[in-house]
Formats: C-alpha cells, structure tokens, sequence
C-alpha cells in the first residue's frame, strides 16, 4: 500500500498529471461493496492534504458503513469528452483503488467519517499523439510506471 506522497515521490511527472485531472472538476464517483459484495456507486468529493488523498462519508451514509465492514473501494475521477475533431485533445481520466482508513472526523458544519487512501494502484487512460489508441499508464507501489496502448 501506498499514500498520495509516494506516488508524487516515485512518479512526479505521473502523478501531477493524474492530480490534474481529479482537480479539474469537484465531484468524483467512488465504488464500495455492499454487505452482500455488490459494488455500490456513490458521488463523492476527495481532496489531496499533506501528501494523502483524503475524502469523507457523511454520518449515516451508506458508502461510509460500506467502508467501515470492506474498506476496497475504486475511485474515479471527473471526465470530459475528447474535445469535436480534435480526439488528441482529450485530458484523459484518471482512477485510484485502494482501501480506506479511518482518518478521524470530517471537520466542519456536517458531521461524519474522513478516510484516507492507502493506495494499491493508480491509473491514467487517455488517447495518444495522433488520437486513434488509447494509452494506458498505470502505477502500483514498489513497480516501475508502465505503458500500453490499445485499439
């Protein structure tokens, strides 16, 4: 497992371009799993402090209860479309899973649970120079950044 700091430390380049892209928009989607292991999708916001990824479930909900029994989840960042006749131009999209740790609680008016990411990959998927495959980079502690491109 690794923090956000790690990624940053291992792969500077990688890991501002993947911060970019969670940035660029407020709301995220986050999968959890249910009691009875089906995947729960949930809106959720994250924010990135003191070298952690971080975000949090407000007091009742059930993502957090979710993550409280099974703390897996898969988040995903916002996405855009590739920009009309010029698909190179498309930022990309940019998705963490990991698992979620109690971080103490959510601070300010709403009360709740804060977590943050102990990470177990990083991905980044995007089109290519000339827009026709896309390229694949993903990230997992200890390894070297890898590569692939696809039709």
């Amino acid at each position: 497992m690794a923090s956000w700091n790690d990624v940053e430390r291992e792969q500077p380049a990688f890991a501002a371009r993947v911060r970019s892209l969670f940035d660029a928009r407020k709301h995220k989607t986050i999968a959890t799993l249910r009691a009875d292991g089906s995947p729960r999708m949930s809106g959720i916001e994250v924010e990135f402090k003191d070298g952690e990824l971080v975000f949090g479930s407000m007091a009742g909900a059930r993502k957090g209860a979710d993550l409280a029994r099974d703390p897996r989840f898969a988040l995903h960042g916002p996405t855009v479309d590739p920009p009309e006749g010029h698909p190179s131009g498309w930022p990309g999209e940019a998705k963490v899973s990991g698992r979620a740790v109690p971080a103490g609680d959510v601070e300010g008016d709403a009360s709740g649970q804060l977590f943050r990411a102990e990470l177990e990959e990083v991905v980044l998927t995007r089109l290519n120079e000339s827009g026709d495959r896309l390229l694949i980079e993903w990230w997992l502690p200890g390894e070297a950044l890898r590569r692939t491109e696809r039709d």
